[in-house]
């Protein structure tokens, strides 16, 4: 299968756009997880409870760098594997 330019560029138009979204979700995580923290250092500080928020946010947020920079894109050649194993 060849792939034209246009492929291409939807493609590419993907890719800028999960990075794009990428970038806003870490933002969001630092934002939000330093709120937490000062709410947590004002009010007496003890327990580090923020801790349970940033782990759990954090496991999302690694997957979808995953998905990202390391997630290959599925080619024909999975395709056709796949069709191949569904006939035997």
């Amino acid at each position: 299968m060849a792939t034209t330019e246009q492929d291409l560029r939807k493609q590419a138009e993907r890719n800028v756009r999960k990075r794009r979204e990428l970038g806003a979700h870490i933002v969001a995580y630092v934002v939000v997880n330093a709120a937490l923290v000062g709410i947590w250092a004002l009010g007496g500080r003890g327990y580090f409870w923020p801790a349970w928020v940033m782990l759990g946010w954090g496991i999302g947020l690694v997957l979808n760098i995953w998905d990202v920079y390391f997630r290959r894109p599925v080619t024909e050649h999975d395709i056709q594997r796949e069709i191949d194993r569904l006939r035997s």
